[in-house]
């Protein structure tokens, strides 16, 4: 519930049902922000380096100026502080701010917003459900991690109304993408492989890591161009993200699969270097 997040906007804690953000701040009007999401786990932000400079990669996406890191660091350190979240997720944004009700910019400050909550840990395994619209691996947002996600909204609805807890998308050119905020891995004859960057997926934190990772362990992956239809043939399945680690995949809209080995391989080699290498 929104009274158990704790928030901080532009350099105040402040009660998390409380006005707090102009009315025109342009992330409100026309989504004009970018943000990040990292997993807390007993109090502890994991990996802050890689999505701080992933959020500086979005912010020159967007044509906005760089982030104030130590200004962040403040939110950070203030929505943390008192009782430790044993598992969690911390997010922060930093929009536009105050705007026209168009997509023209004026020359403001930047808003930042920092928030952080307790939520409850991934199940042992996941169903995902394909969805019938596309990612445009050609949109002037790919591979941007923005405030824009109204499709993701729309895309994990449907997923969720078929029993799914994602939503996988194709490109438009048919190819396996990602889902709503997670990536997705398949094995295929004893190899990993996952789709490339110019797919038009988002690179996720936590899918470079289980790349570099599972080759540093002598687990076989490969990013290469996929059919959508593999999800139909593929031996295992699973899905990345920040709060969800490697999480199996037990169906594909009405497949079942296995949790196979490989798949617990590379879910305890995450498991475990995550705890030895906190920032990696």
């Amino acid at each position: 519930m929104s009274n158990d997040v704790r928030v901080w906007v532009n350099g105040q804690r402040v009660d998390a049902g409380a006005p707090s953000i102009a009315a025109l701040d342009h992330g409100v009007t026309v989504g004009d922000g970018v943000f990040e999401t990292a997993k807390v786990a007993d109090g502890a932000v994991f990996a802050l380096t890689r999505h701080s400079r992933r959020l500086d990669r979005s912010l020159a996406g967007l044509g906005l100026p760089a982030a104030d890191h130590d200004l962040i660091a403040k939110g950070i350190e203030d929505v943390l502080s008192g009782e430790p979240i044993a598992f969690g997720r911390l997010r922060w944004s930093v929009t536009g701010g105050a705007g026209p009700l168009g997509s023209d910019r004026d020359e403001s400050a930047l808003t930042y917003i920092v928030t952080a909550g307790a939520q409850p840990l991934p199940p042992a395994s996941c169903k995902v459900v394909t969805v019938p619209w596309t990612r445009n691996e050609r949109s002037a947002t790919v591979g941007l991690k923005t405030t824009s996600y109204a499709e993701n909204v729309v895309a994990l609805a449907y997923a969720k109304e078929r029993g799914g807890l994602e939503a996988i998308f194709a490109n438009t050119r048919g190819e396996l993408c990602e889902g709503t905020g997670s990536n997705v891995f398949v094995v295929v004859d004893g190899e990993v492989l996952t789709p490339p960057v110019e797919s038009g997926l988002l690179p996720g934190i936590t899918r470079g890591l289980v790349i570099e990772w599972c080759r540093e362990a002598g687990i076989p992956v490969r990013e290469a161009t996929l059919p959508m239809d593999l999800l139909t043939t593929a031996d295992e399945v699973f899905i990345t993200s920040s709060t969800k680690d490697v999480l199996p995949v037990h169906a594909v809209d009405g497949r079942e699969l296995p949790v196979g080995p490989v798949t617990q391989a590379a879910a305890d080699v995450f498991a475990r270097l995550s705890r030895e290498r906190n920032d990696p």
